[in-house]
Formats: C-alpha cells, structure tokens, sequence
C-alpha cells in the first residue's frame, strides 16, 4: 500500500521569513539567527483506503502528536458509498504500531499514546475498523503511514527509581521507591501509584500515612484493593527527592507491580497541562 511522508514544523513568528532576510544579531554579523522553539502539533498523513463488497470506502488517515512527553495516535476516517459525493463521520478503532528504523518503539489500542520517543521517521501501521451508520460502512483492514516528526523529546520534569525490580513467590520484599523532581516548573504535589496482578492474590502495604489502599464501591463501601496503593506527595522541589517504603507480599501465584506517578503543570487556569510519568516495573520470579 503506499505511503505518504510530511514533515512537520514550526512555522511561527520569524520562521516564516525567507532565509534571504533573515538579519543577524546586531554587534555580532556572523551570528546565525536562533530559531525558535518547535510548539507542540498533530502530523497527519492519508494511509490508506478501505473498500467494501457493494461500494462502501473509508478514507483513513494516520495522525501523531509531537512535543509533549506523550506520543498520541489516532486514525480519523470519512465514510462513503459509490454514487454519492456526500462524506459521513466515522467510528475508528483497532491497534497500532510504530517503528523507528525498524524496530518497534510504541504500539497500543486506537487513540492511545505512549512516551514519545523523539524526533525522526516512524513507520505506522494500523489494523482498524471504520464504522458509520449513516453510510451503512463497516469495515477493517490495515493501513499504513510514514510520518517524520522534527520537535526534540521534551526533558523529564520528574522520574522514578526503586532499589530493586525482582519479587519472589511466597515471599514478602520490601523496596524503597524514590520520587525526584528535577525541574522547576510545575508544584510540589504528586500522586504516586503502584497496582499488582488482580486475582493474583498479591498484597501491598506501607505504614506511610501518605498512601492508602484505594477503595472501590459505592459509598458506604469499606472494600479496599489490596493489590493497590495510592499515595498524596507534597514538597517535592528539586534537589529534594521523596522516598516510600512499601511491602509488596506475593503467593504461589507470581504478580508483576507497575507504578506511575501523576503530577500538574500548572499553566494559569489552563486543563490538561497535567503529566503521567510510567515508573519501574516489577518482575515476579
């Protein structure tokens, strides 16, 4: 099937000038203009057609996301019928992958996101479904896109580390989690989380007052997962990192634990400038 390549960048401010007037700092002739940083911005590239049976098509793009810490996919469609010039809205679902020189580097269910993994040429593929009632459309294949992204991976703001990633069967370990903010942007709160296997049977505690076993249920439910552990993170600042002992009680069945931590970029009064950061995973062995 073919592809189609585009490059993405900025084009704001002085980046829309030719390079012709482009005029050097003054007291230094020489010195080249500094370009401005690349903003955040959604690539999009047609990657294929699906056609059914009695003339029903749907135009499918491939669409990534650049400039953030995440790397979100999406495939928007338009739906159809031959004899007709009218487009519908569709539904898309399905799966993605994308590879950087060959080798996988992000995948997961359509729209999702993974960390963006920088700049460069990522080949995407895609088995999705398109449906539309209005078009009597309901389809599913594979589509395909090149896409080059040119924005730097952001810098961490925050990271995660522990002092081991190996539980052992029928056994209880302790581990010491370490919370670190390394820029100066955003606050001093934090949630941090941790959840194991469910059915697994496997346990996790902590006698600090900062985390809690979450509850599930409708109020007045008192039923806690034991498997999880959410935990509130205050004065977090640079140069001062968090730690959180926990207990993680496995059985005869093995439990791998992930953790992530959330936190919040504020920007005025502005939504989503919020983060999630994906910590260590544990192993069962």
């Amino acid at each position: 099937m073919p592809t189609r390549q585009t490059t993405l960048r900025a084009l704001t401010g002085a980046a829309l000038l030719p390079l012709a007037l482009a005029t050097p700092a003054r007291g230094n002739p020489a010195a080249a203009p500094v370009p401005e940083a690349e903003e955040p911005a959604t690539l999009c590239a047609v990657a294929g057609t699906l056609r059914g049976e009695h003339g029903q098509h749907a135009l499918v793009s491939l669409c990534a996301g650049s400039g953030t810490p995440q790397f979100t996919v999406s495939a928007p469609a338009s739906c159809g019928r031959a004899g007709t010039r009218v487009r519908y809205s569709c539904r898309t679902s399905g799966t993605w992958t994308a590879r950087r020189a060959g080798k996988s580097v992000a995948g997961g269910p359509l729209p999702g996101s993974g960390d963006y993994p920088g700049p460069g040429t990522y080949d995407i593929t895609a088995t999705v479904r398109v449906r539309s009632a209005p078009a009597a459309v309901d389809l599913t294949g594979q589509v395909r896109a090149t896409l080059t992204l040119t924005a730097p991976k952001p810098r961490p703001t925050h990271a995660i580390t522990v002092d081991r990633t190996t539980l052992r069967r029928d056994s209880t370990t302790t581990l010491t989690y370490t919370v670190r903010r390394d820029s100066t942007e955003g606050d001093d709160s934090a949630r941090f989380g941790l959840i194991g296997e469910a059915g697994s049977g496997v346990r996790i505690t902590t006698s600090d007052t900062r985390c809690v076993n979450p509850l599930v249920g409708r109020y007045p439910s008192k039923t806690r997962l034991p498997y999880s552990l959410d935990c509130a993170l205050t004065g977090l600042q640079p140069g001062h990192p968090d730690q959180v002992v926990v207990r993680v009680t496995v059985g005869a069945t093995c439990s791998t634990v992930v953790s992530k931590l959330g936190y919040w970029m504020p920007d005025g009064q502005t939504l989503y400038t919020g983060g999630m950061l994906e910590g260590p995973r544990l192993t069962c062995v």
